[in-house]
């Protein structure tokens, strides 16, 4: 990596995790010590919890951007049957339409595993949907991201799952 763009990314990184919320799970681990698998970098157990971390503290932020700084100029995040945002400038819109409904959102990350197709990110959202046209009741949801990382150890392909029966139900009366 060129050592321009290094320190850009790492100087974002590091933002990201000083302006950003510390609510991660106690339950945060890893199962493996190396993911490589279909992914084109190598991180260690150590490297992919700080990533997973640093992640979660960008959801967290109120800052779209943050977020959308740890994908690939190219990377995709697809939430669910929607088609998958493309670009940083796309997905940091999905984000902010996330931050938007949520003023309070927290990311809390649950765990990291590491399989042969990629590594999943899981986590738990809870926030009070207090946004502009929001129902005002509090939901908590789970779900996981698989990642797929490409060379420069960003996100290269994100594809998200989580129950949207549940949150819907949630958003309409709240959590059980």
């Amino acid at each position: 990596m060129k050592p321009k763009r290094f320190l850009f990314t790492f100087s974002l990184l590091s933002l990201t995790l000083i302006t950003s919320c510390n609510n991660q799970s106690d339950k945060s681990k890893t199962d493996t010590l190396n993911t490589e698998t279909k992914n084109n970098s190598r991180m260690d157990k150590e490297q992919l919890t700080d990533f997973g971390k640093k992640y979660s503290a960008a959801w967290c932020s109120q800052k779209p951007a943050s977020v959308a700084a740890f994908f690939a100029a190219d990377g995709s995040l697809k939430v669910n049957a929607d088609s998958p945002a493309v670009g940083r400038d796309a997905i940091t819109k999905v984000a902010q339409g996330f931050m938007t409904a949520f003023p309070d959102m927290k990311v809390a990350m649950d765990s990291l595993v590491t399989k042969p197709n990629g590594t999943e990110f899981h986590w738990t959202l809870t926030g009070t949907n207090s946004g502009p046209g929001g129902t005002g009741n509090k939901v908590k949801v789970s779900g996981f991201e698989l990642w797929y990382f490409d060379k420069n150890g960003l996100i290269q392909e994100s594809i998200g799952s989580f129950d949207a029966d549940e949150y819907n139900r949630q958003l309409k009366v709240g959590v059980k």
